[in-house]
């Protein structure tokens, strides 16, 4: 058996994959949110779209849509996924990304707030996607 992974990349999310029930309905606004945060498309298919941040690709490169193979609602409240946060640069990343993601038809569930209960300095905006997977764009100092 294998010990712990050695060096500065260990415990890092290399990707994620979400399922989206309408690939048409959803690539347009994860392409509009991750072209915002720096991501560059590298894959599109019928069935799979793939952002990523190559080459500084070193804190969550990549991003996939999936079509979904049921058209059952997703539920953060069930087990799996109940959100994905990205880091802003600053403050002004934050407000630039709800301005942004309104224009896209975002459905707002948090404006820009500083959140303490999270830590000092915590500031994010919290959206959802076109089927209802909750994202946060968040800067957090330290």
């Amino acid at each position: 058996m294998r010990g712990p992974l050695r060096g500065p990349i260990r415990g890092i999310v290399h990707h994620i994959d979400l399922t989206v029930r309408d690939l048409g309905r959803s690539a347009p606004f994860y392409d509009a949110l991750l072209s915002f945060l720096g991501y560059r498309r590298v894959k599109q298919e019928p069935e799979l779209h793939v952002w990523d941040l190559a080459p500084e690709g070193w804190l969550l490169a990549g991003v996939a849509l999936r079509a979904a193979r049921s058209d059952r609602p997703h539920d953060r409240t069930s087990a799996g996924l109940h959100h994905l946060a990205f880091r802003a640069a600053d403050r002004a990343d934050v407000a630039a990304a709800h301005a942004l993601m309104k224009q896209q038809g975002a459905r707002i569930l948090d404006p820009p707030a500083d959140y303490p209960q999270y830590g000092a300095g915590y500031h994010a905006v919290f959206l959802a996607d076109p089927d209802g997977i909750k994202l946060e764009v968040v800067y957090f100092p330290g």
